[in-house]
C-alpha cells in the first residue's frame, strides 16, 4: 500500500496510472470503522484487484469546521487507519501532511446553493462550502472512475449529487447504506468521544427513529404526527433539529405524500450525531 502526502506526488501517481485501469474512491476524514470499510470493500468490488487502483483519502478538513467546533477534538488514529485501509484492499493511501497542501490560498470556493440551505446547512453556516470544496479537489486531483459516499449524510451526499453533475466532474458516484453498531447507533468517528453515559443516552436517536418508523408504518402521513414528542424522546440529548424534508429537494414538508427524509442532529455529551430515514410513500 502507497502512502502519499503531497498534492505533486498524487498528480505523478495518477498520472502514471494507465489508461485501461480503473480508479476507485473513498474520501473520509479518518478514524476508520466498519462503516467507511463498507464503502471500501464496495470500491474494491467496482474495481477488483488487478483492473486497477483503490484509493483512500485520509484528511480532517478544516475549512468544514465552525468556530467552537469539534475541529481539534475530531478523533485521529494514523496507524489504526494505515492497517485497516491495508486490510480492505486499498493501494493508495492519501493524507496531506499539512491543511496548506489542499489549501495553498483560500480565494476559491464550490458551493451548491438551494440543497445547503435547510438541515446542516442552515445550522452550521459554511460547513458545505468546505466540503463541496474539498471533494472538488480531491476528485481533480484522483479523477475516479467512481467515488463511494455514505448515506449516513444524507444531505451531504445530495449535495454532493448536484454538485457532481453540474460541475461535469465524470465518472460515478455512488453510495451505501448506514452501517450501525448491533444496538442501532448509526456508526460515526464522533462515536469515539462519546463517555459511557453519554453513548448509553445516545440511544435515544435510533429509538426515536424506530418510533417515526412505526408510526409511517401504522398510516400516519402527517410530519406533526410523526415527530410529535421529539424533544422529550431524545432526551437528555440537545436538539439541533428533527425535521422532515422532500428527499429531493431537501425543502420542509408537512405531509408525506412523496419519499420523505427524517433527519435528526443531537448532542450528547458535546459530540454531535447525526441519522436519517427515508419515508416513501
Amino acid at each position: 500500500m502507497k502512502i502519499i502526502r503531497t498534492v505533486p506526488e498524487l498528480s505523478g501517481w495518477r498520472a502514471a496510472v494507465p489508461s485501461t485501469e480503473r480508479v476507485a474512491f473513498v474520501p473520509t476524514m479518518g478514524f476508520l470503522h466498519a462503516g467507511h470499510l463498507s464503502l471500501l470493500h464496495d470500491a474494491r468490488r467496482r474495481v477488483p484487484s488487478g483492473a486497477g487502483s483503490l484509493v483512500l483519502s485520509i484528511f480532517v478538513n478544516p475549512t468544514q469546521f465552525g468556530p467552537g467546533e469539534d475541529l481539534d477534538a475530531y478523533p485521529r488514529n494514523e496507524a489504526q487507519d494505515f492497517e485497516l485501509a491495508e486490510s480492505a484492499g486499498v493501494d493508495v493511501v492519501f493524507t496531506p501532511s499539512d491543511p496548506d497542501e489542499m489549501y495553498p490560498s483560500a480565494q476559491t470556493w464550490v458551493n451548491v446553493e438551494g440543497l445547503s440551505s435547510t438541515l446542516c446547512g442552515e445550522s452550521r453556516p459554511g460547513h458545505f462550502q468546505g466540503v463541496c470544496t474539498v471533494v472538488t479537489k480531491l476528485w481533480m486531483l484522483v479523477r475516479p472512475d467512481v467515488a463511494v459516499f455514505g448515506e449516513k449524510d444524507y444531505q451531504q451526499l445530495a449535495i454532493l449529487r448536484r454538485m457532481h453533475a453540474d460541475l461535469f466532474l465524470g465518472g460515478e458516484l455512488a453510495s451505501m447504506p448506514i452501517v450501525r453498531e448491533d444496538d442501532g447507533l448509526a456508526m460515526s468517528s464522533r462515536n469515539a468521544n462519546l463517555s459511557p453515559s453519554a453513548r448509553a443516552d445516545a440511544l435515544r436517536l435510533p429509538g426515536f427513529r424506530s418510533e417515526v418508523l412505526r408510526r409511517f408504518g401504522a398510516g400516519a402521513r402527517d410530519v406533526t404526527v410523526l415527530l410529535a414528542g421529539a424533544t422529550a424522546a431524545l432526551a437528555p440529548g440537545v436538539v439541533d433539529y428533527v425535521q422532515a424534508v422532500d428527499a429531493s429537494s431537501l425543502q420542509p414538508v408537512d405531509h408525506v405524500v412523496a419519499p420523505t427524509l427524517v433527519a435528526f442532529a443531537v448532542r450528547y455529551g458535546g459530540v454531535r450525531l447525526i441519522d436519517n430515514v427515508v419515508l416513501s410513500p
